[in-house]
This record gives C-alpha cells, sequence and structure tokens, in this order.
C-alpha cells in the first residue's frame, strides 16, 4: 500500500514587525512607545498557509530565519522531528546563564523565549488546517473547553508628556473607546487603578485582576490592591512585583493580605545567596497564600526544583517559553500533582492572543485566568478576525488550525513601522531616563523608588 504522506512546507517567511504601547511601568522600568515582534508565515502544498508569532527584535529575527532549511522541504506531519532537528542544530548563547529571570534582566529574556516556538506554532497551524482540525484538538488530551479564562491585566502609567518629543507614544485622547483614550493616560493612584479595572470590566467584560507591581513601594501597591478588591468583592485580585521585594518584606506585606489576595506571584528573589526558588519556598512555609511564577520555573531543570522545594502553586507557563506542546505538558503534570497551571504573556499582537485560547484550551483541569498584554495592543490586529474577549472569557477558534486569517496589509505596515526604529531591542531604561535622569536598574528596588 503507498502511502501519501502530509502536505510538505514549500515557503517560510519571518517578518520581523512593531506595534505602538503605553508607557507602561514595570520593575525594569517604562515600556518604550513601541515594542516588538516576529510573524512566522509557512506555506504547504495543499496551498495552506501556517502562522506563528514570538518575541521580537534582531537575535530572534536572524534564529527563525536560521532554521528554514530545516523546516522547508519537511512534511508538515513530522512536526515534531522538525523541531528537534533544530533543537539539535542550536546551540546555547554564551550570555544564556540558565538563571531564567530571576532577576528580571530584559536582556536576557531573548534567551529565555525560544525563537522555534514560532515555527512549532505555524506547523500546528497548517496540521490542523490539513485534518481539519482545531489547533487545540492536536495538543495533550484535546479539547477541554470552548473558552478561556482571562484577567484584566492592570499597569501603573507614567506620563507620556514628560518623554516628549524625543519618545513620541501614541495619544488616543480623541478615540470614541473609553479604553483606548484612558490606556494611554497617567495611572499611578490607587483610584486611577480602580479606574483602570473598571473601564476593563465594561469593555472585555473581566471579573478578575492582576496589578503588575515593582514601581511603587510594596505599601502603596498594596493600598491599590485593597481598593480593587473594595471595587471588586468577588474577583480574585493578584499582584506581580518580579521579585522587588526582600523576604522579609514580602512577609510583612502579604500576611495581612491573606483573603483579599487570590496568588501573590513572585513575591520575593534572590537574596544572601539563596536562589529564589529557596526564598520562595521559605516564603511559602510564613505565609498562607498560593505562590505563582514565571520566573524561577522557565525550564524543566528549574521546574523540578521548584517542584521539589515547594516553591510554587501556579506555574505561568508561557508557550513562548515552553513551546505549546511543553505548555500543555507542563499542565497535564500539574493537573495531575493537585497543582495549577496558567500563562504569562509580553507584549503581543492577536496571533499570540489566539495561540494562547488555544493552549489553554487543551490544559486540563482548572487553569487559573490567562495574562494577556494583547487588551493595551487591541486595535493593532494582524489578524481579519481577531477572537475576541467577552465577559472576562477569551473564546476559542472552531475553525481547522489557528482557525483565523492573516492581514498582510497590516503586517507589512507593521514590518514598516519596525524598520523606522533605530533600535529593535526591549530596553525599558530608556525612558525611565526621561522620568528620573540617570536611572539604573536595580532588582531590588521599585522603579519609582530611588
Amino acid at each position: 500500500m503507498k502511502y501519501s504522506g502530509t502536505p510538505v512546507v514549500t515557503e517560510m517567511q519571518v517578518i520581523p514587525v512593531a506595534g505602538y504601547d503605553s508607557m507602561l511601568m514595570t520593575l525594569s522600568g517604562a515600556h518604550a512607545p513601541w515594542f516588538t515582534r516576529n510573524i512566522v508565515i509557512l506555506k504547504d502544498s495543499a496551498g495552506n498557509t501556517g502562522i506563528g508569532e514570538i518575541h521580537g527584535g534582531d537575535y530572534t529575527c536572524e534564529a527563525l530565519r536560521s532554521c528554514t532549511p530545516l523546516v522547508v522541504g519537511q512534511q508538515i506531519g513530522k512536526y515534531r522531528s522538525i523541531l528537534n532537528s533544530i533543537h539539535k542544530a542550536s546551540t546555547k548563547a554564551k550570555e544564556d546563564d540558565g538563571e531564567g529571570i530571576q532577576t528580571l534582566d530584559i536582556s536576557k529574556l531573548k534567551f529565555v523565549v525560544k525563537a522555534e516556538w514560532a515555527i512549532e506554532c505555524a506547523l500546528l497551524d497548517l496540521l490542523g488546517q490539513h485534518l481539519g482540525l482545531p489547533m487545540c484538538e492536536l495538543l495533550g488530551e484535546g479539547k477541554q473547553r470552548d473558552q478561556v479564562e482571562t484577567l484584566g491585566y492592570l499597569f501603573y502609567v507614567s506620563k507620556k508628556e514628560k518623554a516628549a518629543p524625543e519618545l513620541s507614544y501614541l495619544d488616543e485622547s480623541n478615540s470614541k473607546d473609553p479604553w483606548f483614550r484612558l490606556r494611554r493616560t497617567q495611572m499611578l493612584t490607587p483610584e486611577q487603578i480602580v479606574e483602570q479595572a473598571g473601564v476593563l470590566n465594561g469593555k472585555y467584560g473581566f471579573k478578575n485582576f492582576k496589578l503588575k507591581g515593582g514601581v511603587l513601594s510594596g505599601s502603596e501597591e498594596m493600598e491599590a490592591v485593597r481598593a480593587l478588591k473594595q471595587a471588586f468583592p468577588d474577583g480574585r485580585i493578584n499582584i506581580d512585583p518580579n521579585g522587588a521585594w526582600s523576604l522579609k518584606e514580602a512577609i510583612e506585606l502579604c500576611r495581612p493580605m491573606e483573603g483579599i489576595l487570590s496568588y501573590i506571584e513572585d513575591p520575593c528573589g534572590p537574596e544572601s545567596g539563596f536562589s529564589s526558588r529557596e526564598i520562595m519556598a521559605e516564603f511559602k512555609n510564613a505565609v498562607n497564600l498560593p505562590v505563582a511564577t514565571n520566573m524561577i520555573a522557565t525550564d524543566w531543570r528549574q521546574f523540578y526544583h521548584s517542584a521539589a522545594l515547594k516553591a510554587v502553586d501556579i506555574v505561568l507557563a508561557d508557550p513562548h517559553f515552553w513551546g505549546f506542546s511543553g505548555s500543555v505538558r507542563m499542565a497535564q503534570i500539574l493537573n495531575d500533582w493537585g497543582l495549577t497551571w496558567g500563562s504569562h504573556s509580553n507584549n503581543h499582537f492577536d496571533i499570540t492572543l489566539t495561540a494562547f485560547a488555544h493552549v489553554a484550551a487543551a490544559a486540563p483541569g482548572n487553569p487559573t485566568a490567562l495574562d494577556t498584554h494583547w487588551i493595551w495592543q487591541d486595535g493593532q490586529n494582524l489578524l481579519k478576525d481577531t477572537p475576541a474577549i467577552k465577559n472576562g472569557y477569551l473564546e476559542v477558534p472552531d475553525k481547522p488550525g489557528l482557525g483565523v486569517t492573516i492581514n498582510m496589509e497590516r503586517v507589512m505596515e507593521a514590518n514598516g513601522l519596525y524598520n523606522s526604529l533605530s533600535s529593535h531591542d526591549r530596553d525599558d531604561a530608556l525612558a525611565m531616563q526621561y522620568l528620573i535622569p540617570g536611572w539604573k536598574y536595580d532588582c531590588k528596588k521599585p522603579a519609582l523608588v530611588r
């Protein structure tokens, strides 16, 4: 009997793109007026197109393009073998010290995010189209749910005019959309954070929220958390200071928040010669709150030590760290062990939003509500049919593959913006220089505490 096999990849494109951002504040500084991503587009011998999106910058773009000979000419059904060949051919960057992002060194993020997962996404998109099945049916134990719970990702936002005219942030003050108008304005007080949550609730129906901390003093940020809980008493409220607090401070801040916070994400980092995994295990012994991370378990070896120390309860396994199959495998293990799966996010377009929907749809058990930065980029969509977030839930496309259609006109506009930028790497210290002259990143000092 003769077997025809699956369609063959005939073309691979890697297109770097950029979009506009707000002056969002984090421990590492302030977001620039733009963010960058890389788009992978695969075509196969059946005439289908598969797409994927990953971290931005020239380093990742070149890494992806170097994979082209290992992808073109291969059957899409051999996607695992294709990824394996990429892994075997790759070498570890000398700058990658294996610590993950324990101290949120943004310059190392490109070594934690793996470029090839955009290729995996595009191959799974093609395979799903060939089989007539949504991507989530090809992952783990198949589709578990039709919609995915998401949370409102809240940020402190600084005043963009302080960086003008050198840094030109997008102005949406004339928008008819209340959220679009608000997201480009300064928001630094508890009242403004509650207003932010209220507008997001009105537009997307979010009932649960996470505040990005590491910006103001811990006590000020906890005031905002308390205000959020008062405004949304039935909501699950979380905060992520990216390990900015010392162990002592984290315990002092979080003990009174038992019953207010639903979980605490990366409250403390390495100190006194001990790793984040060891310090967070001590935190868990002292505070009766579930602990989440996207910083100390970014690969399987780190996860082994995190689990052995019982340092975390919730692993936010971003598919761009773990891969699509890897993220779902993590979800299966966590579910079997009585722990919780979720996903962190970075600035992204709607291709990633769609991919997150499929991965979360295949995660067994009861995942925590997913992060997504997309709400801050909404309106800059690269798809013709972006999945919607309604009543706090992200819809999972039911068409074959990713189930969405790329808008090449929008992609090329975003590529034009990318090519107009003087730098393509993320640098959160750049905008901070306009807020605090001479500002330098310190993993133990919130961004605005100097």
